[in-house]
């Protein structure tokens, strides 16, 4: 809770309050009466705004088993056989800052796609706090689910524009997590990027595996950026990491930003660290060149 009120009273230094409120009575009422823990770091802006200006962009809907799943969708107007970039958001859902990073690779020439993985278990920016945010919606999203929403998504690339021998992923935060793990379940991925998602933990029948269960047979070349000062994850789990990941074939990458804790691409909050968020958005866009997803 400490956390989020130093960044909700970051984030409202950008912003402006009427009425004589002062603004830590304000947060304090906030936070502990309803306010959406996804919708304090959008109170500001995002520091990066990508347009739509020659991109087709919004919402799509692929059905999965049934279940609707809204797909935010970004690309280059007009064209087909488009490289694939599966977007996969924190824990905080696909709000603004995800849609904006969907439309930054259609600029690159990608079908970008970002689908609400909570979709079954709930709105994830209408949350009460992160407390609430993690037990009632991420502890019950399996991966199994997830894997089998993203299939359907790489599906839908498929028919609809995207050339399916080039298909990549990328994950901030949870999405990390899964990036590492998709990479590992779909053979039709060519290559990831995990921005600091967790390497380690505890397992459940949620979540039967983790990214350092997979390293040794992971065969998707998957480049990991991380922050030196990310105290959630400790330098030691990605050490371990490497070691796992050099026993097998993937030819996976870590780069570690010294001057970087967690969430450092997240330009809509306080923990952004604008160089290290350019190098690694650089540094995944030449992977996907590299790795032939371009």
């Amino acid at each position: 809770m400490d956390d989020l009120m130093r960044d909700a009273e970051s984030l409202l230094d950008k912003t402006s309050l009427s009425d004589g409120l002062d603004r830590r009575d304000f947060l304090k009422v906030a936070l502990g009466s309803g306010f959406a823990a996804a919708t304090l770091p959008v109170m500001a802006q995002n520091v990066v705004k990508t347009d739509t200006a020659g991109l087709t962009a919004g919402t799509i809907t692929v059905t999965v088993h049934g279940q609707n799943v809204p797909v935010y969708r970004a690309q280059p107007e007009g064209k087909t056989k488009l490289p694939v970039i599966l977007v996969v958001s924190e824990i905080f859902g696909v709000h603004e800052h995800i849609a904006d990073v969907a439309r930054r690779f259609a600029k690159q020439g990608y079908l970008a796609l970002a689908p609400d993985l909570f979709v079954r278990q709930g709105d994830a920016t209408k949350v009460a706090s992160i407390a609430d945010l993690q037990r009632d919606i991420i502890a019950k999203t399996p991966d199994e689910q997830v894997f089998a929403d993203l299939d359907a998504v790489v599906d839908w690339a498929r028919t609809n524009g995207g050339n399916g021998d080039k298909i990549a992923i990328t994950g901030f935060c949870w999405g990390g997590r899964i990036t590492w793990l998709y990479a590992a379940h779909n053979p039709a991925i060519k290559a990831g990027v995990a921005w600091y998602g967790r390497l380690k933990g505890d397992v459940n029948a949620n979540f039967p595996r983790h990214p350092i269960d997979v390293a040794g047979t992971l065969k998707v070349p998957v480049l990991g950026l991380y922050g030196a000062k990310d105290t959630g994850i400790p330098q030691d789990s990605v050490a371990a990491m490497e070691t796992a990941l050099a026993l097998g074939p993937s030819k996976s990458a870590f780069v570690i930003y010294p001057n970087s804790g967690h969430a450092f691409h997240a330009d809509y909050r306080p923990s952004y660290v604008e160089a290290d968020a350019k190098d690694g958005w650089q540094r995944t866009l030449a992977w996907f060149r590299q790795n032939g997803v371009n």
